[in-house]
């Protein structure tokens, strides 16, 4: 079973604009609401556009994730307290990546920061959901936990998933389009900049090498879209942003996460979890699996036997010998790598096993992508221990 997401705007499920474009294809349906539902799929040839992706440029329709602002003067201390990044320096123009973690240091959000003209924007995936830190407990939405942990901090959230929607430029020519249409960027990760009539752009590590997202005014999404498609980027669906996602070995909340995932298994800390800071709920598990400990699982790239006429789905198991090893997340079909997925597998698991993935009706062979292996790093505490002990 897929992961439940429900992109909502004005009360109602979202459904992006472009959708009425011709050529557009929106996700296919099922028992679950797709991850990308609301926004266009593909755009009739799903491989030609990742082609187009990795040769020169293409511009996805992301529109249907939500924003948060938070402004006020003590913004960046107050966020400090409450997000697992370090941002009380993250200066003008700049960005980052961060979680919210539950009090084990599990993942609930993950979420994309963006700091300009005094306000610091998040955004997330749809639907994203957080436990309360209140005695009652229970989920929460991200604006709802964020308000609860306001207290008397001078901080205001506001929703601004209405006023703003995002765009990525992706591929190698992107520079050229981006300055076709007046919305040049700093070269360094995260790097923001104001767009001309509102917005924002901001320069992303990931997927791929060239990638850009454009936080658009949300009423100037269709002529934004024009604008670039006229400047030369062809029109490409989330199917792409998925596969370049997934061969760049980057997590989708939800998909690729559960509800024991961790920082360290899918490569967040660093990126969106900061190790030496404190004061953030979960912090204590970051820290102690960093200084003393190895996360039990590694996010990882599979490359699955394209022979049989199905697919894993996200949430089967990964088998080795009969026995559960692993979690499937993002199944996609790559332009060049054939069917890849993304899966959460114990540590242990020897990366030229033989694997099996899927349930009974889909399963397939597959085997780990060894470039994916994230290197055994030193633990510091570790190592400090045996420094004392001689």
């Amino acid at each position: 079973m897929g992961t439940r997401y429900s992109p909502r705007l004005g009360g109602m499920p979202y459904r992006s604009p472009l959708l009425d474009v011709p050529g557009s294809i929106p996700p296919p349906e099922s028992d679950t609401v797709h991850p990308e539902a609301g926004v266009p799929w593909h755009w009739g040839d799903p491989f030609a556009e990742q082609r187009t992706a990795s040769r020169s440029v293409v511009v996805i329709d992301r529109s249907h994730r939500e924003f948060l602002a938070v402004t006020g003067e003590e913004r960046l201390s107050w966020l400090h307290l409450v997000i697992s990044q370090h941002v009380t320096g993250l200066a003008e123009g700049s960005g980052t990546e961060a979680l919210v973690l539950d009090s084990q240091g599990r993942v609930e959000t993950h979420m994309v920061v963006a700091h300009l003209d005094g306000t610091v924007y998040l955004d997330s995936d749809p639907g994203s959901k957080v436990t309360s830190a209140l005695p009652k407990g229970g989920p929460q939405t991200l604006h709802e936990y964020l308000e609860a942990m306001k207290f008397w901090s001078k901080v205001d959230i506001r929703d601004a998933t209405g006023e703003l929607a995002l765009l990525t430029v992706l591929g190698p020519d992107a520079e050229r389009v981006l300055s076709a249409v007046g919305a040049e960027v700093g070269p360094e990760p995260y790097a923001v900049a104001a767009l001309p009539g509102g917005g924002f752009a901001r320069r992303m590590p990931w997927p791929g090498r060239w990638s850009v997202d454009l936080a658009v005014p949300r009423a100037a999404l269709v002529d934004w879209w024009k604008r670039l498609t006229d400047a030369g980027a062809r029109a490409a669906g989330s199917w792409v942003f998925d596969a370049l996602r997934v061969e760049s070995v980057r997590p989708r909340l939800g998909v690729d996460t559960d509800d024991r995932t961790i920082p360290h298994e899918v490569g967040w800390v660093g990126s969106a979890a900061h190790v030496a800071k404190g004061c953030y709920r979960g912090q204590e598990t970051v820290s102690k699996v960093h200084n003393v400990g190895r996360p039990p699982r590694n996010l990882l790239l599979l490359h699955l036997d394209g022979s049989p006429e199905v697919t894993p789905e996200t949430g089967d198991p990964v088998l080795l010998d009969g026995r559960t090893v692993g979690r499937i997340g993002t199944v996609i079909q790559h332009h060049e790598l054939g069917p890849i997925a993304l899966a959460l597998v114990k540590r242990s698991t020897p990366v030229g096993a033989e694997l099996l993935a899927g349930s009974e009706d889909n399963l397939v062979q597959a085997a780990i992508d060894p470039d994916s292996v994230p290197a055994e790093q030193p633990a510091p505490g570790r190592a400090a221990a045996a420094q004392l002990r001689g």
